[in-house]
């Protein structure tokens, strides 16, 4: 079958229905004169089917979505798919002798990234009789895999059978009968790594690299397109026969859009993982889909003068390779999607605390854990496929603050310092008291470049986040940062199969930040509770301004609706909108998503559904799931919320499967508007509370320049946080307020994570200032600035 899928729709490549990639073992090298990252990777491989038997027999917790036969679109692991009538090829050159500045004679890659004559077309073609296997004896089985704006020169077989040590491998039964095939052998030696007990992870990790350094038995043949690089092996019709252990020897472009070659606040340069719609295939070549949950490990090497964080368990510490080279290593052991990998290299600063008195407390008196959660905890198996758990380690469970490090541009130390240092315990004490267990041992913080295109990203073990949070007290960088914590739960360790599903990471994320926002703070409960009202009617104001400005397809939580989690016969299937530029800039799933959990809350009652929250974090971590899984359990645990007529259906009717705002949301509105701190109206307003008075007066068709300047000096509104202030460019620009256009220029220099559709504001009222301030302020910034937001900017400009 040929993907059906639009411009603005993401392709997911990979045949993961046949193969999934168990591990990957990264070797690579940064040249920031060339604006290149080059060396090899390493993928140890397993036939889907033998992975979802072995997990069967190892893990007995099953999701409601897959006991759904609509969801399961699986193919026999004997199915084939033909090659195109084309030859491929492959490069003879060697793996490690090619230049990582510039195009080396080796490089035979054209700048589309296809390799040889031939680009091979977006879409998977594959048997219209899987099982027929005389019908297709002549056609050879095609590992496909998520690949783009990369140069691949050379794939080839690893031959582990030659690593010393592996003989503890080959003494099995399984491995004996094996040996008369080198092919078979080698397949089973990589079986018996993959499947190593949790237990024993250090061993496993020490073979992954010694068989990631073993020489290879063979070339194969290999074609890249846009969106794939598909590999065979000449006479292996079979996914079961395809070699396990498979080394591509690569580099990135410098036009790649995983990765942003920029410099930071101190004019140094960094390079770092963007976020970006088409994730890490830029970056390396990998299997996109959720589906296809990996671990990794990655040697990264760069001039001694840069730090290299990256998504890891250890907090790695340089090694000298060679004179002026130094040498980062990490490795995480829990299976993850790969687009969860991240790494940034910069000549980033540490900034350490000068003294520890930092008040670290669970909080119990706010949000108390369920008395014998942890007693319960360990004497249930968790759900998930073998690794070495957090949730099931007494010392790890106890721990109410991982170990952190915060890293920032020399010029941003003090600053970090003074505001994000003493918040990071904080937060993390007060996720603890309302979650329980971490689900990740540590945790790196990195405040990016002016040009990241959001206010914060988490990953596994590092979270980015913008420096337009440092400014303006606290509060903005405080619930930043809640809601990036709130994300090793919910998005991370607790991932969506659909990642059209995006309410069930960011929605929950967004609920999540303000509960632990008020723990950090150590509310008292009503005073928690007038807090969080007046951010609900700050995000209600939102919502309606975002349902009313943006297309109604993108409007829904849940797009594939019935289809969701539903993939291709091979396993590729496409992310619907994925590349939609606008997209990345609507909060819909955060906000709907937000005002649905927030409804159950209202039902329920606090401390019913957040003990039910880790009831579900207990017995889901660790899996990805689809909305039903959460909706089923919740309406089973919490059986009063059915006395609201509420089932499962009627939530997908109202709330995910359709555009607008949820007709029950509007009943509930009103509660909001009559909340004591939307009322009181003095001169010291908290944040939210201003940030609502601007929204208020963004309504009123004229304000005189008198009153703007009234307001500036009554509520210093340049030294406020970036909420504030970006509403404070609206004013500017919606009354022409001609004394505040620096305040506008500064903003969408250097808070170009929230400035993108002031540009449209400056270009729709035709005004010759403003439109000359746009222009002037995108041409100093354009070079620097995230390619999605370039690309609106450019179309609101041109």
């Amino acid at each position: 079958m040929e993907l059906d899928f639009t411009k603005d729709d993401l392709p997911l490549m990979a045949n993961t229905s046949h193969m999934l990639v168990r591990h990957y073992d990264l070797d690579l090298d940064v040249d920031f004169r060339s604006h290149v990252i080059g060396g090899t990777i390493v993928l140890f491989l397993e036939t889907a089917e033998r992975c979802r038997k072995g997990n069967d027999e190892q893990v007995e917790g099953i999701c409601y979505s897959q006991l759904d036969e609509t969801c399961q679109n699986r193919v026999d692991q004997t199915c084939c798919v033909p090659v195109p009538n084309a030859s491929s090829c492959s490069t003879k050159s060697g793996c490690n002798d090619f230049p990582v500045s510039g195009k080396g004679e080796n490089d035979t890659s054209d700048k589309n990234g296809s390799h040889g004559n031939r680009e091979q077309a977006s879409g998977i073609s594959s048997s219209k009789n899987c099982c027929d296997i005389e019908i297709h004896r002549s056609e050879d089985f095609l590992l496909v895999l998520d690949c783009c704006d990369l140069s691949v020169l050379k794939v080839e077989e690893v031959d582990v059978a030659v690593v010393p040590g592996i003989e503890k491998f080959i003494t099995s039964a399984k491995l004996m009968d094996a040996s008369e095939d080198p092919g078979d052998l080698r397949n089973q030696i990589v079986h018996e790594l993959v499947t190593l007990p949790a237990d024993r992870w250090r061993e496993q990790l020490h073979y992954y690299r010694c068989c990631s350094q073993a020489p290879a038995c063979g070339e194969l043949g290999f074609v890249t397109g846009p969106w794939s690089l598909e590999i065979r092996k000449a006479g292996v019709q079979l996914s079961k026969d395809f070699p396990r252990a498979v080394r591509i020897c690569y580099k990135t472009k410098p036009e790649g859009r995983s990765l942003s070659w920029t410099a930071d606040q101190s004019d140094r340069p960094c390079v770092y993982t963007i976020g970006s719609p088409i994730n890490n295939r830029a970056l390396f070549p990998c299997q996109e889909p959720p589906v296809a949950m990996s671990t990794w490990q990655a040697t990264v090497r760069a001039d001694a003068c840069f730090v290299v964080l990256m998504s890891g368990e250890n907090a790695a510490e340089p090694t000298e390779s060679e004179k002026g080279i130094f040498s980062w290593f990490y490795y995480v052991t829990m299976p993850m999607p790969a687009s969860t990998f991240t790494i940034a290299v910069g000549c980033w600063a540490e900034v350490k605390r000068e003294t520890c008195a930092i008040d670290a407390e669970r909080n119990e008196e706010f949000f108390p854990l369920h008395p014998k959660a942890d007693v319960r905890m360990f004497e249930q198996a968790c759900g998930h496929s073998p690794y070495p758990c957090r949730f099931q380690d007494p010392v790890a469970a106890a721990q109410v603050v991982i170990l952190h490090r915060l890293f920032a541009p020399w010029c941003l130390k003090e600053s970090c310092e003074q505001v994000i240092l003493q918040l990071i315990p904080r937060c993390l004490s007060a996720a603890y008291a309302l979650l329980g267990t971490h689900p990740f041992s540590r945790l790196d913080i990195l405040i990016v470049p002016s040009n990241f295109s959001s206010l914060g990203m988490a990953s596994p073990h590092i979270i980015f986040l913008s420096q337009s949070t440092l400014a303006g007290g606290n509060h903005l960088c405080g619930t930043r940062l809640c809601h990036e914590i709130a994300h090793a739960w919910f998005g991370l360790a607790i991932g969506a199969r659909d990642w059209t599903e995006e309410w069930l990471s960011e929605g929950f994320a967004t609920h999540l930040e303000d509960a632990f926002w008020s723990a950090a703070q150590q509310l008292p409960v009503d005073e928690a509770k007038e807090q969080q009202d007046l951010k609900a009617l700050v995000r209600w104001q939102r919502l309606q301004d975002e349902m009313q400005n943006s297309e109604e397809d993108l409007q829904v939580l849940r797009p594939h609706r019935e289809n969701t989690g539903k993939v291709s016969e091979s396993g590729a299937s496409v992310i619907k909108h994925g590349l939609n530029a606008e997209k990345t800039f609507l909060q819909v799933h955060y906000l709907k998503g937000y005002f649905l959990l927030r409804s159950f809350v209202g039902k329920a009652g606090e401390a019913v559904y957040f003990a039910f929250l880790r009831k579900f974090v207990q017995d889901f971590h660790g899996q990805l799931i689809l909305s039903q899984d959460f909706l089923h359990l919740l309406l089973k645990d919490i059986p009063q919320l059915t006395w609201y007529g509420l089932s499962v259906e009627n939530i997908f009717q109202k709330w995910l499967d359709c555009s607008g705002i949820p007709k029950p949301l509007l009943e509930e509105s009103q509660a909001w508007q009559d909340c004591r701190l939307a009322q009181q109206v003095k001169e010291e307003l908290l944040p939210d509370q201003l940030v609502l008075l601007l929204e208020f007066l963004l309504e009123k068709k004229t304000l005189c320049s008198k009153t703007l300047e009234y307001l500036q000096k009554t509520y210093h509104i340049r030294e406020q946080d970036a909420e504030v202030r970006h509403r404070w460019c609206e004013l500017i620009i919606k009354h022409k307020y001609i004394a505040g256009y620096g305040d506008v220029e500064k903003f969408l220099k250097e808070d170009q994570a929230m400035g993108v559709y002031l540009y449209g504001e400056l270009m729709v009222h035709e005004d010759e200032k403003q439109q000359e301030l746009a222009y002037k302020s995108f041409a100093t910034v354009r070079d620097q600035m995230d390619v999605s937001s370039a690309k609106i900017v450019t179309e609101m400009l041109f």
